[in-house]
């Protein structure tokens, strides 16, 4: 073969071959690009579709639930003196002692002490003196703790503070999980029936003569 005919052999295997060379060289330089712009997490760790943390109910009512007991234990109004309050003017107590989120009812932070009665449909009635007799006053005792009293109580938490509206939900239901965990947990309502108790919780208004409770802080008084 004389020598043009094998440079112009070379030249053509040059020209077949330089498009796949270029394609695979863009490859590697887009893996090695996702390589080093990638972060690596642990398993345990979970992300949102754009690579943010994940809201995590169960984290964020071990981190918050002392600090809604903080809050609530501040803020807290001795119960007869709360309802009187709200008796005489509904809408001045609420403004004064009350939170809420837009249009939603006011929620309390309240205290108070009385005789616990038996449980019947996770609620435990109680008798605090100075409440009057018309007045229904029970604490949810489980094993069903539902709303979001301690959540809307507070005052610290707002709803900007979440991506949507399911994460606000599942922040108050991870409150209440700590409310089971820390509070009935270590006092039984059975074994309250009959003492006097002390608490400190949060309610939500629905109206002045039916008050349910979410304890945050529940014990036998001496």
């Amino acid at each position: 073969m004389s020598v043009a005919a094998e440079s112009g052999r070379r030249a053509s295997a040059r020209r077949r071959l330089s498009p796949r060379l270029i394609g695979i060289g863009l490859t590697v330089l887009v893996v090695a690009a996702i390589l080093l712009s990638t972060t690596y997490k642990k398993g345990d760790v979970k992300t949102t579709a754009s690579g943010q943390k994940a809201f995590d109910p169960a984290s964020y009512g071990t981190d918050t639930f002392p600090k809604a007991v903080a809050a609530l234990e501040k803020n807290a109004v001795p119960l007869p003196e709360l309802l009187a309050a709200l008796r005489k003017d509904q809408a001045a107590a609420s403004e004064q002692y009350g939170h809420r989120a837009g249009n939603s009812p006011y929620a309390f932070a309240t205290k108070g002490e009385g005789v616990a009665g038996k449980t019947e449909a996770n609620l435990m009635e109680i008798k605090v003196p100075g409440v009057p007799k018309s007045t229904r006053v029970s604490l949810q005792v489980g094993p069903a703790l539902n709303g979001t009293s301690i959540r809307d109580a507070v005052g610290f938490i707002k709803f900007g503070q979440f991506t949507n509206q399911v994460e606000y939900a599942d922040a108050a239901t991870a409150l209440n999980q700590q409310v089971k965990a820390n509070v009935l947990k270590a006092n039984p309502p059975a074994g309250l029936a009959g003492k006097k108790v002390s608490f400190l919780g949060a309610f939500t208004l629905i109206t002045p003569t039916v008050v349910t409770i979410t304890p945050v802080r529940l014990e036998a008084s001496a």
